[in-house]
């Protein structure tokens, strides 16, 4: 039997032993919650909102002009564009163009499309490339409306005739679903915790309990839209998060009740420890994780506050279903928790107390002794490779994707080309001009001019002036297209000098989709460093209070900003760059989307506080059994060593499985997030952790107002049984 004594009770043992004895209830009190939220969720979705260009920017006062004073001009347009080797005359190929025009005026959510040989402006002087454009008639035209459109385009190419439709309408519905990316995730998962536990239903557990666990968190996502509206991205980035820390959190109580198992103790009282103990850090590390990512309401962007509560309900979800649902599986699995084993040879366990002999310390230990015995040298070697990793974030551009970086199978990129090529790369980033007037004859000739004069401005339209006679707006063109920072710099000039000189007391304000994702790009730079300054707060104050010392949560917090600074550099050669960018699955080289850094940060704070928890209360829990520092540390990497390798592992192949989805954002936040579990279980854990502790002594153990914590005789003497995991 176990000598160690039997859990005190309190709040988590009474929950524990309630799930236990009641798991027949609270199973089908699970299930019947999930299915009715799920159903609900996703019967009475809240529509998604992409619209990033709120506030008061230039961009969000342009659009809020045009919305006000040009009705006529809301509702989303389509872009045909039409290549044909012998000209858009040749009779076969007009007989081919005027088929497609005539098919898509016949569906019911388009207006009337004029066609290209009723306006020389829709073609090229040469006659071999057109445009024309295919408004809308509903606003909120569904991807299932427009497919068919994209469909017709793409069965009218062929015989020399190239033709693509473009649009944001017409980018969302050829986009095709997640598919198996999240399948391959979970099958991935599915697999390292067979090798770790070696038991195909201790592999079960955690991950029927991270699935249930998103579904309802999911369909509690949708509906707590309707009162915070969050991007289409969101439940995909939900989806990632609560997968991985879902499948975590029961990992981490599996592997504690299986340890109580090997004890000697029975099933509910395994249970309890294991509810008590790693449960209890489940909850402070998943509350660690939803407080970093609410730290993205610091933004002060209210589409990114909707993806912070969203992930944050499917976060507190996974941490319910671990301490509830969890149980109830145990007290149906018992002692059959081991059952379909891994044919494997039985290794020896580690002794719990006492100095491990030479001939049974564990790889951990071992390497943990190499790292301490030159802890200086790995301190800064260490140190200089994550700065390397780093540097090229110091470069990074931030911008939203656009059809220029989508495959190039796709119609909308097609289109995106075909038009770029014959009437020039900025066509697909307009910058709309509006400003508030006193009468329909107002005059905006100067600004025009001035416009027109401005380098870098290939074509700009005439001013119109609204039907009220109090707004006007025109259009201009850039020489370059979305993802150029030529383009960015054109845009703060006109801002900055050129309409300021021209526009006398009138404001004009340049607004459009590419001066947009400008703003959004500016507000979420200058806005960053609060974000991560309340991040790093909050979670410190935290930290400080389960650890009991100050040294240990600044160290955390140092060695967390570096594992997530160099997954920015890491993301930056890749993406940007286009270092591997290729194979990766990423179609161009192109900038950072602007809302994956900020979602990043909170996110990897959070998780990497997970693993501080996890390997630091079992460092601590032997440095007041012993005092002494340097083992306190090898044992600890030892006991927390193949958990949280196993932890890091499933994070690693559920978020790299995003790279075989399709949306390029979501590529790019699951590949910044892989990289840094995968330098925060290597680098940080195995390296800077053990060699800074050795490095700082005693000083580890700082907390003011108090001495360093003595040793003690009892096995577990010095720390609560809810500090263990």
């Amino acid at each position: 039997m176990s000598t160690e004594a039997p859990p005190k009770d309190g709040a988590l043992a009474g929950l524990a032993r309630f799930c236990y004895r009641r798991r027949r209830l609270v199973l089908m009190a699970w299930i019947l919650g999930v299915l009715a939220v799920a159903f609900v969720g996703f019967r009475f979705a809240a529509a998604s909102d992409n619209d990033f260009t709120g506030g008061t920017t230039d961009s969000a006062r342009a659009q809020a002009l045009i919305e006000k004073h040009f009705p006529e001009q809301q509702g989303d347009t389509l872009t045909l564009a039409v290549k044909a080797d012998k000209g858009i005359d040749d009779p076969a190929v007009r007989a081919k163009i005027e088929k497609v025009i005539s098919t898509l005026d016949t569906f019911t959510v388009t207006g009337p499309v004029i066609s290209p040989y009723q306006d020389a402006t829709l073609v090229t002087k040469d006659r071999h490339i057109a445009r024309t454009t295919i408004p809308l008639t509903n606003k909120e035209a569904s991807k299932s409306d427009v497919k068919p459109l994209v469909d017709a385009v793409k069965d009218a190419s062929g015989d020399g005739v190239l033709m693509g439709l473009g649009g944001d309408k017409a980018e969302k519905a050829e986009t095709p679903k997640p598919g198996p990316a999240e399948g391959v995730g979970v099958l991935a998962a599915a697999v390292i915790l067979f090798i770790a536990f070696g038991s195909l239903v201790a592999m079960g557990l955690p991950i029927v309990t991270a699935l249930m666990a998103i579904l309802g968190g999911i369909g509690l996502l949708k509906l707590v839209a309707h009162v915070v509206p969050s991007p289409d991205f969101t439940v995909l980035v939900a989806a990632l998060i609560g997968l991985g820390v879902g499948i975590d959190y029961a990992l981490f109580i599996v592997t504690r009740y299986k340890d109580s198992l090997h004890d000697g103790d029975d099933p509910e009282t395994a249970t309890v420890k294991a509810i008590t103990t790693a449960g209890h850090a489940v909850l402070f590390a998943g509350t660690t994780v939803v407080i970093a990512l609410l730290g993205l309401v610091a933004m002060g962007q209210r589409l990114m506050t909707g993806v912070a509560i969203g992930a944050s309900v499917t976060v507190l979800v996974t941490m319910i279903a671990a301490v509830t649902l969890l149980p109830a599986f145990l007290g149906f699995t018992g002692r059959k928790i081991n059952s379909l084993r891994l044919p494997r040879r039985r290794s020896r366990r580690l002794e719990s107390a006492g100095a491990p002999s030479r001939e049974r310390r564990t790889p951990a230990e071992r390497w943990a002794g190499v790292v301490q015995r030159r802890p200086l040298v790995a301190t800064v070697l260490a140190g200089a490779g994550l700065l390397v990793l780093a540097a090229p974030a110091l470069s990074m551009r931030l911008s939203l994707p656009d059809a220029s970086v989508q495959p190039h199978d796709r119609s909308s990129y097609i289109s995106h080309q075909i038009v770029s090529e014959g009437f020039g790369p900025g066509y697909g980033a307009p910058m709309v001009f509006a400003t508030q007037v006193d009468s329909t004859n107002a005059d905006l000739r100067r600004v025009v001019d001035k416009v027109r004069a401005t380098e870098g401005v290939a074509y700009v339209t005439q001013p119109r002036v609204s039907k009220d006679g109090q707004a006007a707006t025109f259009m201009a063109f850039p020489e370059t297209g979305f993802q150029d920072q030529a383009t960015t710099d054109l845009v703060h000039k006109l801002r900055d000098s050129v309409l300021p000189e021209v526009s006398g007391g009138d404001r004009v304000f340049l607004g459009g989709p590419n001066a947009g994702a400008i703003d959004f790009a500016a507000q979420t730079s200058s806005r960053l460093p609060w974000m991560i300054g309340v991040v790093i707060a909050l979670s410190l104050l935290l930290l400080i209070g389960l650890v009991r010392s100050v040294t240990i949560a600044l160290q955390a917090a140092v060695m967390n900003l570096l594992s997530i600074g160099a997954a920015y550099g890491v993301l930056v050669a890749i993406v940007q760059w286009g270092w591997l960018g290729s194979a990766l699955g990423f179609p161009a080289a192109m900038p950072v989307t602007t809302w994956v850094p900020m979602m990043m940060f909170p996110v990897l704070f959070g998780l990497s506080m997970d693993y501080e928890v996890f390997l630091i209360s079992r460092v601590r829990e032997e440095y007041e059994r012993t005092g002494d520092t340097r083992r306190a540390v090898t044992s600890g990497l030892a006991r927390t060593a193949k958990v949280i390798t196993a932890a890091a592992a499933i994070m690693i192949a559920v978020f790299t499985t995003s790279l075989l989805g399709p949306d390029v954002a979501v590529k790019q936040i699951g590949l910044g997030m892989a990289v840094a579990v995968l330098v925060d279980a290597t680098v940080i854990r195995m390296v800077l952790v053990p060699a800074v502790m050795e490095l700082c002594g005693q000083a580890n153990w700082w907390m003011p107002g108090r001495r360093a914590p003595k040793a003690t005789s009892g096995p577990h003497a010095g720390v609560g049984e809810e500090a263990r995991v």
